[in-house]
């Protein structure tokens, strides 16, 4: 028998300690530690898809806060989510593009974001510190940046999670917004672990610049030199995070040892979501931003982010658009992009130098026709969403568009989906010319889209149209 003279005060304290473990295991996600092996508590509560969520945003002032909007300044504010209340949540409008046509347009539905740590340190939305109400800009489907991330996570890809909520400001309606979690810190942990490596948003400060960092072209050693992802990184950033990332860009810009500096097969996944939805404003495109860069432990990831542009849709910047269904829907998956852009983009070109990668990146765009398009997947889920939120739509006081022109824009996307994966299956198996040198020698072959309106999508008529519904619902809240 164990004889010691402090053996009470021992075993009272192992008494304690258990005691004391077995309350951190029960009420330990309401004290903010969460399981490693468990979804976040926000994941089931806000991003549960199944059904249509309500957040109420109690301010002030809310005409002074539009008239402000494209400042993009913070300001408190009180959000009601699914009858919950959390106080002192940063509020802002959010958007580039969207936000100054917004403006222009003398339009009040801007996109927003709530920051639940901005004025109280640690603040969360049951683990979450930032999500986004996306306004469905130039979407009249409401559908298609919903789509693109559902694309995404099929196809393996970290994505944000999202929901649809129907959005009241001081208990009056404003609209249906697509709620979407943010890539921050508790993104970062959701989809990479507590030790989770470094994440950027980079962006141009000026289009005319030549934004080699964004593009991520290697220029030299100096952390000075890469403005665009340095001073968008979305948490501290140290010199060895500094120098892990440039030497990463080194190794991209040799086309060799790419696994050394790449997550190869991720990166893969994502540009065949990518090159399917037809995205360019994007990494692919002009612009080249509108993606977020992971790091960790040298090697790069990018990820997903902004696709109410998408499918064949993108038409600002540019001087001359493409607008022929014909050529969008059949645009080709080897060259996204014209070679004077793809030479700028190694991490796309310089992977498809490389005769596996470039076969891998086939096998994944097999992969993503035959069980998301060809099963039919895409058409279930696109109709069971539609009839989610059709109600919704239907009752959207501030909405781009009317009931009628929601419904044909469903239809329009639901065809266009079709479309595109009839053209890339037959780009694959050589029917149809797969790279833009081809389409010049065979002008005309594909799929027949011409009988297809991408305007029905959203277009810049429909925002006009809007002003004087959005009037009416402001007015509605003074």
């Amino acid at each position: 028998m164990i004889r010691h003279r402090h053996i009470e005060g021992i075993c009272a304290l192992a008494m304690v300690l258990a005691l004391t473990l077995t309350g951190l295991l029960f009420f330990g996600e309401r004290l903010g530690l969460q399981a490693a092996s468990a979804a976040p508590e926000y994941a089931a509560r806000l991003f549960d898809g199944s059904r249509v969520h309500t957040v109420d945003i109690q301010v002030e002032n809310w005409a002074q806060f539009l008239a402000d909007a494209p400042a993009e300044e913070y300001v408190p504010c009180t959000a009601v989510i699914d009858g919950e209340t959390f106080h002192q949540v940063g509020l802002r409008a959010k958007g580039n593009n969207s936000l100054r046509l917004t403006e222009e347009y003398g339009l009040s539905r801007y996109s927003l974001k709530l920051e639940f740590d901005h004025y109280v340190d640690g603040g969360s939305y049951h683990g979450l510190d930032k999500f986004s109400l996306d306004a469905s800009f130039q979407d009249n489907s409401y559908l298609k940046t919903w789509l693109a991330y559902d694309m995404m996570a099929f196809m393996g890809v970290p994505a944000p999670l999202c929901s649809y909520v129907w959005v009241t400001v001081n208990g009056r309606p404003w609209g249906l917004f697509l709620a979407i979690e943010e890539p921050e810190e508790a993104f970062a942990r959701r989809n990479f672990g507590a030790d989770h490596g470094q994440l950027y948003k980079p962006d141009y400060t000026s289009l005319n610049a030549e934004n080699a960092d964004l593009a991520l072209r290697y220029v030299d050693d100096d952390p000075a030199s890469y403005p665009n992802l340095f001073d968008n990184a979305k948490f501290d950033v140290d010199a060895g995070d500094q120098a892990r990332l440039i030497r990463a860009l080194r190794v991209l810009s040799t086309g060799e040892n790419l696994e050394t500096a790449v997550n190869v097969d991720e990166v893969l996944r994502y540009f065949v979501v990518q090159v399917f939805v037809m995205n360019w404003d994007s990494y692919l495109g002009h612009t080249g931003h509108n993606y977020f860069l992971y790091e960790e432990d040298g090697v790069l990831s990018i990820l997903p982010w902004d696709y109410n542009l998408a499918f064949g849709t993108y038409a600002l910047g540019m001087t001359n658009p493409i607008r022929d269904p014909n050529v969008l829907l059949n645009w080709p998956i080897n060259t996204p992009a014209r070679g004077e852009t793809m030479l700028e983009r190694p991490l796309y070109h310089n992977l498809m130098k490389n005769d596996e990668y470039f076969a891998r990146y086939h096998a994944y765009f097999d992969q993503l026709l035959t069980e998301y398009f060809e099963s039919g997947r895409y058409e279930a889920e696109i109709r069971e969403t539609q009839a989610l939120i059709a109600p919704y739509v239907e009752a959207d006081p501030t909405a781009f568009c009317s009931y009628e022109e929601h419904l044909l824009a469903v239809d329009t996307l639901l065809e266009v989906c079709c479309l595109r994966s009839e053209s890339v299956r037959g780009q694959m198996e050589g029917l149809y010319p797969a790279t833009l040198a081809q389409q010049a020698e065979h002008p005309g072959a594909g799929v027949d889209a011409s009988h297809i309106a991408l305007g029905n999508l959203g277009d810049f008529g429909d925002l006009e149209d809007a002003r004087a519904r959005q009037d009416i619902a402001l007015a509605a809240l003074e």
